[in-house]
């Protein structure tokens, strides 16, 4: 198949564009580059079936493909709330203009939604029907609000014009290729823990989280790329094994060998106090569960950010 990946220059895409070239397809990136990088993508060099686009997907775009992934949207809180417009316009106009191209195509659209959708949930685990509780005017509220804004358009192309959409909610992802300085727990975790720095942990350090390695997130893309039926989502991709902050940081910390002591912080406005999926459709629709436990994806990660900080 020949595949239109926006965003396909992050960290997600990278491995998503990676999987499918992999798997015999020809991929087109289109990518701004404000959070991704071609750098990224510089292992697929040689490969006949990759062309790179910068484009920003807020403006309009028309390619002959048979099938749409869109990732484009920045996704650590450091970058969506430096540039807060930007970010809702790209997963507003973003979505809009994927979906227009699906839909004159009449092919499969792919729409990488978020856990952030329920916002500080009150209950937990988080299931699909669960509508959440954000806040719509806080500093969180361009990511959050932009992506659900996002399923609604996907969802009202697919009652309206019969759009063939799928909705994955991703839970928090970590893996190889995460940039230094995105602001996302794991990345700033192993950063400092290699450098011997104060790990800085936000609150209390009993917030949680549930981490996913990217390998196992890119493995469910795969099952909904593949499934052939009309199954819409949305669907929740991640790891249900709940760990606190703290105990995050001293596993980081172990494994690592680092001499970092914690150091605790402020807890940021409307920063969520649990994230926990139900993964239980994921599990029945798409034969699909994480394999890595989070000390073997966490050596992975580490080995990766060891050749590059």
């Amino acid at each position: 198949m020949r595949v239109l990946v926006t965003g396909g220059g992050g960290f997600l895409g990278s491995h998503l564009v990676t999987e499918l070239i992999k798997s015999g397809n020809s991929v087109i990136v289109l990518d701004n580059f404000y959070t991704g990088s071609r750098s990224n993508l510089s292992h697929l060099s040689e490969s006949n079936n990759l062309e790179i686009i910068r484009h920003d997907v807020t403006n309009p775009f028309t390619f002959e493909v048979d099938y749409i992934f869109n990732l484009a949207c920045p996704a650590s809180p450091f970058h969506y709330q430096k540039f807060p417009v930007q970010t809702i316009r790209t997963s507003i106009l973003g979505a809009i203009n994927a979906l227009e191209l699906a839909t004159k195509l009449q092919i499969p659209i792919f729409q990488a939604s978020t856990s952030e959708v329920y916002g500080d949930p009150n209950i937990s685990p988080q299931p699909e029907i669960y509508w959440g509780n954000v806040n719509p005017i806080g500093i969180r509220a361009c990511y959050d609000e932009g992506k659900r804004a996002a399923e609604t358009l996907f969802f009202d192309y697919h009652r309206q014009f019969k759009t063939n959409i799928k909705v994955a909610r991703i839970f928090n992802t970590y893996g190889p290729r995460m940039a230094v300085n995105d602001g996302r727990v794991v990345s700033n975790f192993v950063v400092q823990a290699l450098k011997n720095q104060d790990i800085t942990i936000y609150g209390d350090g009993t917030q949680t989280r549930s981490f996913c390695y990217v390998e196992d997130l890119i493995s469910g893309f795969m099952k909904i790329f593949e499934k052939k039926d009309d199954f819409t989502g949305p669907v929740n991709l991640g790891n249900p094994t709940e760990f606190t902050m703290k105990e995050l940081a001293e596993i980081v910390i172990r494994l690592t060998n680092s001499s970092s002591k914690l150091k605790y912080v402020n807890l940021p406005n409307d920063d969520p106090k649990q994230r926990k999926p139900d993964i239980r459709i994921a599990q029945k629709e798409l034969k699909w569960e994480p394999k890595y436990a989070l000390e073997s994806g966490l050596k992975k990660t580490i080995d990766y950010f060891e050749k590059i900080v």
